[in-house]
């Protein structure tokens, strides 16, 4: 009796260490985009996941769950087992959403696995929109206050609050939530909104074809490669909001899987093929930012915007 319970108790010490030291990840690892296809999400989690499958050695799947600006998608990562198989897109539009009283989520609940892009967003015209300028642009939301439809990813997102600053400096246009980007560019297209909220490289084929032009970059300069576009800086507009992407998992997963996923990515976007593609993507050179960074600065960020909200009065 007592050898077979000595037998006993080393059996469950080696299950429990062959258990403690099981690769991971032994299976798909789920990337849930909370964006529709064809955007700037949708593309930096495809692409992450082709960069990274090499490198984990499993398969990266990506599937779309867009809505409520981000957070439909989001719900279900928090649902989810607390194992570090499935993650999700996070951008700076769901965010916002956090101090303007529409989210379910706090920062607290998130693990930050890693920043993977920084963009600056533009306000786009039609090629042949009668508006040349922004200031044009600016001149006729005056006259016509509500008027103009800005094509944007949802209602408390950094689209829809830069909106809502500009009408508190007089400019009062009418947010017009797309949270799938091919419709939303369809709309800016098809006539069906004047204006477009958006980030140079999501819209890349467009500008290439000649289709949109860019009137202002929400920046503290002008882009290099819109020398003719002016800054909101420039032009006495307090708001510089640039769009950010990364990759999140719910708070309980081990920290030994979070740090195995962030390290995959970390060297994924150190790939010449990431790099090329975040140039032509017009993202910012310091995007990317490590699991031990991206927590801090996001909780920063948060504040920051919070501030926002407060100081323009922006929560209802």
């Amino acid at each position: 009796m007592r050898v077979r319970a000595l037998a006993c108790a080393l059996l469950v010490v080696v299950a429990g260490s062959v258990a403690a030291q099981e690769k991971f990840p032994n299976r798909p690892v789920d990337i849930i985009c909370t964006w529709g296809t064809g955007g700037g999400a949708d593309t930096m989690a495809r692409q992450i996941s082709s960069l990274s499958q090499p490198l984990l050695g499993v398969a990266l799947p990506v599937s779309n769950v867009p809505g409520a600006s981000g957070n439909t998608g989001l719900a279900q990562l928090l649902n989810a087992k607390p194992d570090g198989y499935t993650i999700a897109t996070y951008i700076q539009d769901t965010l916002m959403t956090i101090p303007m009283g529409l989210a379910r989520h706090k920062v607290e609940d998130l693990e930050w696995i890693v920043r993977t892009q920084v963009a600056d967003s533009f306000l786009f015209v039609r090629s042949d929109s009668p508006f040349r300028s922004i200031r044009e642009l600016f001149k006729h939301a005056q006259a016509n206050p509500g008027k103009l439809r800005v094509g944007a990813t949802g209602f408390g997102t950094v689209d829809d609050v830069t909106v809502r600053v500009l009408e508190k400096k007089g400019y009062k246009m009418t947010t017009v939530p797309y949270p799938k980007p091919g419709e939303r560019y369809a709309a800016a297209l098809g006539g069906h909104t004047e204006v477009l909220y958006e980030q140079a490289g999501d819209v890349l084929q467009y500008l290439k074809a000649g289709q949109l032009k860019p009137l202002i970059i929400f920046a503290e300069k002008r882009h290099p490669a819109f020398p003719d576009v002016p800054s909101s800086k420039e032009l006495g507009l307090d708001v510089t909001l640039p769009q950010f992407r990364g990759l999140v998992t719910r708070k309980g997963v081990p920290p030994e899987r979070v740090k195995a996923l962030a390290d995959a990515f970390t060297r994924a976007m150190q790939t010449p093929q990431w790099k090329k593609f975040a140039d032509e993507w017009y993202m910012s050179p310091d995007s990317v930012m490590t699991h031990e960074q991206f927590g801090p600065w996001i909780a920063s960020e948060a504040a920051t915007l919070e501030r926002l909200v407060k100081e323009f009065g922006l929560r209802k």
